[in-house]
């Protein structure tokens, strides 16, 4: 069963599209990857999914229900939940206050139910023992956790994450990989991501953008051996 769908989403700058008629679905509970080369319009499509991004035309359903008019918060409410490119987390706050901010958006202000959500995501992302620093503190590698915590306390029903292996070391990139694997049927997850090891390792259905439309969709073995996606992107990708 699909729990997002787009039909037609198109978005236009100055006459010029950065994507063009883009027919998408997300798997409920599976975890699909979106790939491409830079500048295929990867995040313009995330950003009109999550509705940070305007469409020009095309429509955003979530669980059936037409969203393409709804606000990005309004968004987060029915359970969609972003982790950015560059990390977006609170530096002067400690991390038990960056995601009990989180939290709040969808809990509302019960403090003991925030408290137990913090603690209860901060235990499944491996940082619990962290809860009192502050996050402008941590390394690189910690911050993207910290920000993976704050999605999952958003309680979301599509969890997307936008190139989150960028800027981690080896082992963290494998440590990642279980933590997604693990969170695979719990949420459904979208991944934006280049490094395609990581990808072929995780995904269960692949879509290729390539110049702002969809060029291929399939599992990562269908992906892989597909002779245009060679040509456009995976002979240039991380092997």
């Amino acid at each position: 069963m699909n729990i997002l769908e787009t039909r037609g989403l198109t978005k236009t700058y100055a006459g010029l599209k950065a994507n063009t008629d883009i027919n998408f679905v997300l798997q409920r509970g599976k975890i699909t990857a979106l790939i491409g080369p830079n500048g295929a319009g990867k995040s313009t499509f995330v950003g009109m999914v999550s509705g940070r991004t305007p469409a020009t035309s095309g429509k955003v359903f979530f669980e059936g229900r037409d969203i393409s008019a709804l606000p990005a918060h309004r968004r987060i409410q029915l359970g969609l939940a972003y982790t950015f490119q560059i990390t977006s987390i609170f530096p002067g706050l400690t991390l038990h206050e960056n995601v009990a901010l989180a939290a709040r958006r969808v809990l509302g202000g019960d403090p003991a139910r925030t408290d137990r959500k913090v603690r209860t995501v901060l235990e499944r992302v491996g940082i619990d023992d962290r809860a009192d620093q502050l996050a402008g503190d941590l390394s690189y590698g910690h911050q993207r956790l910290l920000e993976i915590a704050m999605g999952l306390a958003q309680e979301p029903k599509v969890f997307i994450l936008d190139e989150p292996t960028q800027g981690l070391a080896e082992s963290e990139v494998q440590d990642f990989i279980t933590l997604i694997q693990a969170l695979a049927g719990e949420t459904t997850i979208l991944l934006i991501e280049h490094n395609m090891k990581v990808v072929m390792a995780m995904a269960d259905h692949i879509t290729v953008l390539d110049q702002g439309m969809v060029l291929a969709n399939g599992t990562p073995d269908e992906i892989h051996a597909n002779t245009a996606v060679q040509a456009a992107y995976l002979g240039t990708a991380d092997a």
